[in-house]
């Protein structure tokens, strides 16, 4: 059974499927073997001969890798013209970003492959060691304050010199998710001052634990869903949260937005009224801008200003440490692949009541069989 791994097609992207490490331990598996693509690599830090000597056969041709492919292991989506590459019957595993792929999942379908969405994986203990979004949010939510600390003009930290005492920086922190909670942590290691907001009354204990302040607005019945994800706001909530927020966000040197909501458009958070009454200076890092944004005038990968307050539209942070990430993601994709590798079958079996399949694959057999999608085809 061949997995192999391309050099991935997205404009941009920096990472790669598997790092070496893990493909040393795919190799112990019975009838598994791995390919990658000549260069695949790189921009992550491992070169081709990291690759071989973990095992891997390497191949300078993608199309010649793409025919000789059993499951085919991506970070991000494929192009057209891989799938009609790729041999029927053969297994996509990536993130496919179903919601917003309904052409590709038809293809997909029509091809008779097998896809497997991380994305959709469900939040559960047992599939917590596959969970992508996880481990890379949480990878962005540093990345967000490494570069809120590289923009702004202030330092983070108290200082107390011979020349005066500096106040450390204030940071202000909305949605204590897995980006969130990690953004919390790591402007406090550089010192500043931080709150934070949740419409979710549950996480203000994982707020104090990190050592920030947890700011409450009362929006009343909010929650999370099943899976941890925080509910969408009536719009009525929206303007409430809004306007409690406005002294914090006018009073906070930066502010960081991390509310996403999956497979919908990202809420308005911060307005050109709340921007207007920030301190001209301040920095606003909008984590959701490649979702629709959670500030207003906030664009993907550029820093605008307005009204003197800086907007950084910082979608994918991810991206700018390709090494761990793609560390974080190839152990991801190596323990769903072990989950449901059989020695019988030497491969993957992909098919089955399992929670967890019935939650991520999206087409098998020439089918939608995901039921989300399945309505929708």
């Amino acid at each position: 059974m061949l997995i192999a791994v391309p050099v991935e097609s997205a404009v941009g992207e920096t990472r790669v499927a598997l790092v070496p490490d893990s493909i040393r331990k795919i190799l112990k598996w019975e009838g598994a073997s791995v390919a990658l693509q000549s260069g695949a690599g790189l921009k992550s830090g491992y070169s081709d001969d990291m690759y071989r000597e973990a095992g891997c056969e390497i191949l300078d041709s993608r199309e010649d890798l793409l025919k000789k492919a059993d499951i085919l292991v991506m970070v991000g989506k494929p192009e057209a013209s891989d799938i009609t590459r790729l041999s029927s019957g053969a297994a996509l595993i990536c993130q496919l970003d179903p919601f917003n792929e309904k052409k590709l999942i038809s293809s997909l379908s029509s091809a008779g492959m097998t896809a497997v969405s991380l994305e959709m994986i469900p939040r559960s203990t047992i599939a917590q060691k596959m969970d992508v979004l996880s481990s890379q949010a949480s990878l962005a939510g540093y990345m967000a304050v490494i570069k809120a600390a590289e923009i702004q003009k202030k330092v983070f930290p108290m200082m107390m010199t011979p020349a005066g005492t500096v106040s450390p920086s204030k940071v202000f922190v909305i949605g204590a998710g897995v980006a969130g909670l990690q953004a919390i942590a790591t402007a406090k290691r550089l010192g500043a001052s931080v709150s934070a907001f949740d419409t979710r009354p549950v996480v203000e204990e994982q707020v104090h634990s990190l050592g920030a302040r947890f700011i409450k607005i009362d929006l009343g019945d909010t929650g999370q869903t099943k899976d941890g994800y925080a509910r969408e706001l009536t719009e009525e909530q929206l303007q409430k949260q809004r306007e409690l927020m406005t002294k914090v966000c006018s009073q906070s040197d930066v502010v960081i937005t991390t509310a996403k909501l999956f497979g919908r458009k990202a809420p308005v958070i911060i307005n050109k009224e709340m921007i207007q009454k920030m301190s001209p200076g301040s920095l606003l890092v909008d984590m959701a801008v490649d979702s629709g944004g959670n500030v207003e005038g906030a664009l993907p990968d550029q820093l605008v200003t307005v009204d003197g307050v800086h907007i950084l539209g910082y979608g994918k942070g991810e991206m700018a440490v390709p090494f761990h990430a793609s560390q974080m993601y190839s152990g991801n994709v190596t323990a769903f692949l072990e989950t449901f590798w059989s020695p019988e079958a030497k491969g993957p079996v992909l098919e089955g009541e399992n929670e967890i399949l019935t939650g991520c694959v999206i087409t098998r057999g020439g089918a939608i069989v995901h039921e989300r999608f399945k309505e929708e085809s």
